[in-house]
């Protein structure tokens, strides 16, 4: 996946009706999906394109993670985009463009995602075997179950707000755009979380392919374990994340060397290489200080910070490094994303010490010891990160604790306050009233974009 390959879906456009009124399509672009779709081949050409698209800075590179980073406790923003400030300073308003990229890349590849799923079964192929296209489409779905987990984080509220699950969150398109517009409502949460089930069950059954850049049937069942999470099903995400666990070719690292390389501590990983296109703002360029060919954007929250200094033997406090930031001072930053200057970072998607911390955690909240205890999941991040095994858990705090600094700057701790039900900042921290869990602008704004185009959408509170 190094080049993106749009010989399928510059016919697919945009998704709703954020899509443009005229299309400028040259001949190789304005193929139909009975010729994209007619050899096994040019099927999987078209797969290539939906993962090519993932690399995007607004999909899985960078924009939208680092957003919840710095709405958060993690990151403090101190650079110059309007936008990005808006989201930091919860000052964001309905026309912000760099919201609505986000909106437009992420239905995007999920109207990719809808062609395949659609064209696939259907391809004359004699050679193209049902596993085969069971396969592309089980992929497929997994990608539409990760677009969507990732925009009913961001637009709509979580159970922990909204137990009943009745809450707006975002529009369910599962037929791909082919020349009519649609004006769908917004669906519900637990609507837009059925959706994703039982698009992960169909892929974890179907997706025969083992390449770690690609989704995998551990891939599938390791984001079921997140969604049984955030659904508080415990027994269900501790089992699903014992699959993975035991799942050959997937293991924890010894050390931190993994970032940014191939490992087994991986389960699904966007491979960006050079020559890819779509990383304007990627996860390096927001997180690297200038010297290292970022834009300083990013830094280090304080209260991280502080966090770290709590444990100063640490490991991962030591995956970071100080520079000039965008304000022109000396902040600390991370080194997960090193490659400011070549624009190759790989982006964390699903790891396998996600998996003994969600099982930790479903556990010890359930009173269970599904394929081992809490404590001994717990400790096996924290022996790799060089600190003491603990002797108990106390309280479900030392697993927050944990999940904090291991997967700090990968996009994981908006979510695990929201669904906590806590502030997204500390008291110390500005904007602290601005970031409780049911404040307004904790959601992200319904793009106007959309609004002004589809009479049946309605935004969030405060906008």
């Amino acid at each position: 996946m190094k080049n993106i390959k749009n010989i399928l879906f510059a016919l697919s456009v945009l998704v709703l009706s954020s899509c443009d009124n005229t299309l400028d399509l040259g001949p190789e672009d304005s193929l139909t999906p009975d010729i994209i779709f007619s050899t096994e081949a040019l099927s999987r050409n078209a797969v290539t394109g939906m993962y090519s698209t993932l690399q995007s800075s607004n999909v899985l590179s960078g924009i939208p993670d680092t957003m919840t980073e710095w709405q958060a406790d993690n990151v403090e923003f101190v650079g110059s985009f309007p936008t990005f400030s808006e989201v930091y300073m919860y000052n964001t308003l309905s026309d912000n463009v760099s919201i609505l990229n986000i909106w437009n890349s992420t239905y995007f590849s999920i109207n990719q995602s809808n062609m395949i799923i659609l064209n696939v079964p259907t391809v004359a192929d004699p050679e193209f075997s049902d596993a085969s296209k069971n396969d592309l489409v089980g992929q497929a779905r997994f990608v539409r179950a990760l677009m969507y987990f990732k925009l009913s984080q961001m637009f709509g509220k979580q159970l922990k707000q909204d137990p009943t699950g009745n809450s707006l969150s975002v529009p369910l398109v599962t037929e791909p755009y082919q020349g009519t517009v649609n004006v769908p409502a917004r669906a519900t949460l637990s609507e837009v979380y059925t959706s994703i089930e039982e698009d992960l069950l169909f892929a974890q059954g179907a997706i025969t392919n083992t390449l770690k850049s690609r989704a995998t049937s551990a891939s599938a069942t390791a984001l079921l374990a997140r969604l049984y999470l955030y659904q508080e099903r415990w027994s269900e995400a501790a089992n699903s994340a014992t699959a993975v666990i035991n799942t050959s070719g997937i293991s924890l690292a010894t050390d931190y060397a993994f970032y940014n390389n191939a490992s087994t501590e991986h389960i699904f990983q966007v491979q960006n290489i050079p020559g890819d296109a779509g990383f304007a703002e990627s996860f390096s360029k927001l997180y690297s200080p200038t010297a290292f060919g970022g834009r300083g954007d990013a830094p280090f929250s304080a209260n991280l910070i502080s966090a770290f200094e709590a444990t100063p033997a640490d490991l991962r406090f030591a995956l970071s490094r100080s520079g000039v930031d965008a304000s022109n001072r000396t902040s600390l930053f991370t080194t997960k994303y090193p490659n400011g200057q070549a624009n190759t970072d790989d982006p964390n998607v699903l790891r396998v010490s996600e998996m003994y911390l969600i099982r930790a955690e479903s556990n010890f909240r359930d009173n269970s010891a599904i394929g081992d205890t809490p404590v001994n999941d717990l400790n096996r991040t924290r022996v790799r990160a060089n600190l003491l095994p603990l002797i108990t858990i106390t309280s479900i705090n030392d697993i927050l604790v944990e999940r904090r600094k291991e997967f700090c700057f990968e996009g994981l701790r908006r979510m695990d306050l929201l669904r906590n039900n806590l502030p997204l900042r500390s008291a110390t921290m500005v904007d602290f009233d601005r970031a409780q869990p049911n404040a307004n602008k904790v959601l992200f704004p319904i793009p106007q974009r959309e609004l002004d185009n589809n009479p049946n959408l309605t935004q969030n509170p405060g906008y």
